[in-house]
């Protein structure tokens, strides 16, 4: 089981920027992506940005091109967005999740598959 945490998110100002941090524990031997998504009332989940564990190769949805970076630290098994020049649309729950081999069924977004594991989301919210 692999088990996900985020933290970083807050309140802020249009323009403004945050770094959401996703800590990974349990088997995370068989994870080959992690990404973002986030949701707001009354809509579907929305697939950020992916990064494969092995190739640091990125994803990136179209609305947050240019704004948003995926990066990670495998050493310590941390996934961080870098989020620059928020809008009011990037307002919020943010969830980071994971891909593991062999296991389906989740949401799919980029090139990763199905992501599966899930944390508990972290708030975003930019105002005007």
């Amino acid at each position: 089981q692999v088990q996900l945490v985020e933290s970083g998110g807050g309140s802020v100002q249009v323009g403004g920027s945050l770094r959401l941090s996703c800590a990974a524990s349990g088997y995370t031997g068989r994870t080959y992506c992690m990404g973002w998504f986030r949701q707001t009332p009354g809509k579907e989940r929305e697939g950020v940005a992916t990064i494969y564990t092995t190739t640091d190769n990125s994803y990136y949805s179209d609305s947050v091109k240019g704004r948003f970076t995926i990066s990670q630290d495998n050493a310590n098994n941390t996934v961080y967005l870098q989020m620059n020049g928020l809008k009011p649309e990037d307002t919020a729950m943010y969830y980071c999740a994971a891909t593991h081999h062999g296991v389906y069924g989740g949401i799919r977004f980029g090139r990763c598959g199905s992501f599966v594991y899930w944390g508990q989301g972290t708030q975003v919210t930019v105002s005007s």
